[in-house]
């Protein structure tokens, strides 16, 4: 049991990565320009009003998430996407979706049924004083 904890707890800290590092619109944007073609962190720096520095940081953030891998060019560290980061917060997503709409279609049968029951009591013979239902 202990082993199954640790593996649960280990994909939990790694979807929240993802979703950490998917919170700043700077990474996202990181991730639509290099998901476009790989770019060296040098040409992504240049696309933002911010230092080399806080951009090889966003981009070391995406890449600890699984995001992006860099990989060396000559002189450059290039950076593409990794598919199977975003298929991971796809399933994530996708598992969440479908407990939501097993959750709104039981409440839907509870309204459904609530509703349905005040008609089937006016359906239903009134009783006569004196006698039980």
């Amino acid at each position: 049991m202990c082993g199954r904890k640790a593996t649960m707890d280990g994909a939990a800290e790694s979807l929240d990565r993802l979703f950490r590092a998917l919170a700043d619109p700077t990474r996202r944007d990181i991730l639509r320009r290099v998901g476009q073609a790989e770019h060296s962190v040098s040409a992504l720096a240049r696309a933002y009003p911010l230092s080399f520095a806080a951009v090889q940081k966003h981009v070391a953030l995406l890449e600890k998430a699984g995001l992006v891998s860099k990989h060396r060019h000559g002189r450059e560290h290039l950076v593409r996407p990794l598919p199977s980061g975003l298929r991971s917060v796809r399933t994530a997503l996708d598992e969440l979706a479908v407990l939501w709409e097993q959750r709104i279609g039981q409440m839907d049968a509870l309204l459904t049924d609530s509703r349905a029951a005040p008609d089937e009591e006016r359906a239903r013979p009134e009783s006569q004083e004196g006698q039980v239902p």
